[in-house]
């Protein structure tokens, strides 16, 4: 009989016994308890954030001229507001071409009369230097500088006195004014600003901006919201009317009176890279002239229409100036400022129902 050494064999009865009792005993350890692997627990970490305690830049800002806004480090010294006349036989004038301003304003006979304004440059004499008139206070109070003029009626000087400037004034003696022998009088006071600014009173400086000024011509209000002009035809009055004519080549309006150009002593054009054109009311004051002529004045205490030409273009805008010795500000329809291009600037002050304005 053979034997069956080293070997166990399985019948199909028992394998199919060891697999039904592998299964219970499978069950029954789940039965009792037996422990599940656990989840990884989920862990959270808040990133660290240092806070940036350095001080906000501030915008580098070149230094402006406060009434041109052409790039500089303005002088100390204040603003010198000049009457000048504006007769045929005052013409041509001395140092309207190196003024900062220009304001152009209808008196009495309705002949023109100017403020200039210098503070940016100094030409060496100025000239034909007149009296006030009722409006003057009213463009120079805002600069907080000095007022040089010839003289005036008792009651308009009243007005200056009562106006914050400080007053230079021929009839008075101030130094610096003196009459040049190669015109008659009354066109012959001339005066220098070198002397003005010497006797300036302390406290006395630089004046406020008195219009908003873009960084670059390209970036002006009428330069980015304008129509293209060629021509400002101004009727000021009967005796008063002076044209504007834009040249390319220098980037600037070139005036005339009338049909003849304009020109200073020097020989140079008169010119300007703003005319800010005003039409305000022009009543009578209750002052006189030579044979009871009504002495007129403006309405700049408001508002009204302007025009601002600028870079060979024109925009409309508002103007508004909310007290005597407050700039006079020009607005676009949005309430921003209308930006200037830094430059000179004239100011035309036309009488609303009577002067007129035409741009071509």
């Amino acid at each position: 009989m053979a034997s069956t050494v080293g070997r166990t064999r399985t019948t199909p009865r028992w394998r199919a016994r060891s697999g039904a009792l592998a299964a219970l005993g499978a069950l029954a350890l789940a039965a009792c308890g037996s422990p599940a692997a656990e989840p990884a627990p989920t862990v959270t970490e808040r990133a660290e954030v240092v806070a940036d305690k350095q001080a906000v830049p501030v915008p580098d800002v070149p230094p402006t001229w406060p009434l041109t806004g052409v790039a500089g480090a303005p002088d100390p010294r204040p603003a010198v507001a000049v009457k000048v006349e504006n007769t045929s036989a005052a013409r041509p004038q001395s140092g309207l071409e190196q003024a900062d301003v220009v304001w152009e304003t209808i008196v009495e006979f309705e002949v023109s009369r100017f403020v200039a304004v210098f503070h940016s440059q100094a030409p060496e004499e100025v000239g034909p230097i007149r009296s006030v008139r009722p409006m003057d206070p009213l463009i120079v109070a805002p600069l907080h500088g000095m007022f040089a003029f010839s003289g005036g009626q008792g009651g308009i000087l009243d007005l200056v006195n009562q106006s914050g400037v400080q007053v230079v004034s021929h009839d008075a003696g101030a130094p610096g004014m003196y009459r040049v022998g190669s015109r008659r009088a009354p066109h012959n006071v001339y005066g220098s600003l070198s002397t003005w600014w010497g006797t300036a009173e302390a406290g006395r400086t630089a004046p406020p901006e008195q219009f908003a000024f873009a960084r670059t011509p390209e970036q002006a209000a009428a330069a980015t919201a304008g129509t293209p002009a060629g021509t400002l035809d101004l009727r000021l009055s009967a005796q008063s009317h002076p044209v504007w004519t834009w040249d390319a080549a220098t980037g600037t309006w070139l005036r005339a009176e009338g049909a003849e150009p304009a020109v200073a002593a020097s020989g140079a054009r008169l010119s300007a890279v703003n005319v800010v054109m005003i039409t305000a009311g022009h009543p009578a004051t209750g002052f006189g002239a030579q044979g009871g002529a009504p002495v007129p004045t403006y309405e700049l205490v408001g508002s009204g229409d302007a025009v601002v030409a600028t870079g060979g273009k024109t925009v409309p805008v508002r103007w508004q100036k909310d007290a005597q010795d407050q700039p006079l500000r020009l607005l676009m329809p949005d309430g921003s400022d209308a930006t200037l291009a830094p430059g000179n600037t004239w100011v035309e002050l036309v009488p609303a129902g009577s002067g007129s304005v035409t741009v071509s």
